[in-house]
């Protein structure tokens, strides 16, 4: 059986956990709009009544919030655009609470943390050897189950000791360039908010309801130049699509729509490098099985083929992949999730033919990790998933969701894991 530590540490839903995001006012039909009615309101202030106000509202956030103005400007030049205004004529107060009135709280993760995903930290500088630093997506659900990306820090020692960095009280949203109904779309971290208090929200129409799922891997080209990619569901909230997040350092977010038929499905897992000189990718093509997917483009992914179907019973319903391949001299490591009887989610594990990745040279009969009575009970109860592991020595760091309601951590030996293979 493979061998498998456990942390103490759980990640959970938090309440505390708010941003600052826009606060989009519908017009009323057949009446004026009602944006420009409280713009008009603010303009007929007085300046000493502006800033007694914007007083009053800094009161009430500025402690719970950093850069508050700059958030507050920054709305009130995309509601000034709309309505005609200058802002080189209106004070900074003025604009600020004029900003203010089209922003609220939100706490992204009050509901629900779930499905995370780890890399290699882009800075690795100043660490004991052997030790490693990553960087961890998680999937956050608040109100009106709206799910976001959002991010934490931390350093995995070389004997497995286990460090989160602490996450600022105060946190802000990634913003986007310019707004945008459509992809793509470039979202940049305020240069005051550190990776592990940034959280990306749906821009687009295809992404309103949620950016769902996000397999992180870094991936190095020929030329051993490395970005980070990641591919994640958008959902409408009728529709679903798989887009693809691109990064080199966590400071701009590059969001933009995949194509292809391959492209309509979920769980959409890059492999780490370029493999028979083109990118490959681990997908669900039918709503049950595991296809592996070649392009030549990024961007656009079309039909693959067959390479694991539904096989042991903890796995009849369907099968798919949890997280990105992993690079072991033995072959591609492929974290899988499988669906059992009662919808059972359960975390299995195979291994893949390093030149031919359509090739299984073994998987796993039995789960490596599925729900128990301490693990069962949550959002969305019976559910054990992740969306990846990081390789850390002759150990599989792996970070995973528990019941779509918190966030749990294992440390694998990976030997041990193989030979749990048929």
């Amino acid at each position: 059986m493979a061998k498998i530590e456990h942390f103490e540490m759980r990640l959970g839903a938090d309440a505390s956990r708010v941003v600052i995001r826009p606060f989009h006012i519908a017009p009323e039909p057949r009446k004026s709009s009602r944006v420009k009615r409280i713009v008009d309101e603010v303009m007929s202030f007085d300046e000493a009544t502006c800033e007694r106000e914007l007083q009053e509202v800094n009161g009430d956030f500025s402690e719970r919030h950093w850069q508050t103005a700059e958030v507050y400007l920054q709305r009130f030049n995309y509601v000034g655009r709309e309505l005609g205004l200058r802002g080189a004529d209106l004070s900074q107060s003025r604009r600020e609470l004029i900003g203010a009135y089209f922003c609220h709280e939100y706490s992204y993760a009050a509901a629900a943390i779930m499905n995370p995903s780890i890399v290699p930290h882009p800075d690795q500088s100043g660490l004991w050897p052997g030790d490693q630093r990553f960087v961890m997506s998680m999937r956050t659900v608040g109100e009106g189950h709206i799910s976001s990306i959002s991010f934490r820090e931390g350093i995995l020692s070389k004997e497995g000791k286990l460090t989160l960095w602490p996450q600022s009280a105060p946190t802000i949203a990634a913003y986007a360039e310019e707004p945008c109904a459509e992809g793509p779309v470039l979202a940049r971290r305020p240069s005051s908010v550190n990776i592990s208090g940034t959280v990306i929200f749906p821009f687009t129409q295809a992404q309103r309801n949620g950016l769902e799922d996000l397999r992180l891997v870094q991936f190095e080209e020929d030329d051993a130049h490395k970005v980070y990619y990641g591919t994640y569901t958008a959902y409408s909230g009728t529709s679903i699509g798989s887009e693809l997040m691109t990064t080199k350092d966590f400071s701009t977010f590059l969001l933009e729509p995949m194509r292809g038929p391959a492209a309509n499905n979920k769980g959409m897992a890059l492999f780490p490098k370029r493999v028979d000189g083109g990118y490959a990718m681990i997908g669900r093509q039918d709503g049950e099985s595991l296809y592996f997917l070649q392009s030549d483009d990024l961007r656009r992914w079309d039909g693959g083929t067959l390479v694991m179907a539904p096989k042991y019973p903890w796995e009849l319903v369907q099968i798919g992949n949890c997280g990105c391949p992993i690079e072991l001299d033995e072959g591609w490591l492929l974290l899988t999730h499988g669906v059992g009887a009662m919808r059972k989610y359960s975390i299995g594990a195979a291994l893949l033919d390093k030149k031919n990745p359509a090739k299984v040279l073994g998987r796993m009969a039995l789960p490596l990790l599925e729900p128990s009575l301490q693990n069962r009970d949550g959002y969305v109860p019976n559910v054990l998933y992740t969306c990846g592991g990081l390789k850390h020595g002759q150990k599989l760091f792996m970070p995973y969701g528990v019941a779509d309601s918190s966030v749990g951590f294992a440390l694998i030996d990976i030997p041990s894991l193989l030979e749990d293979m048929r």
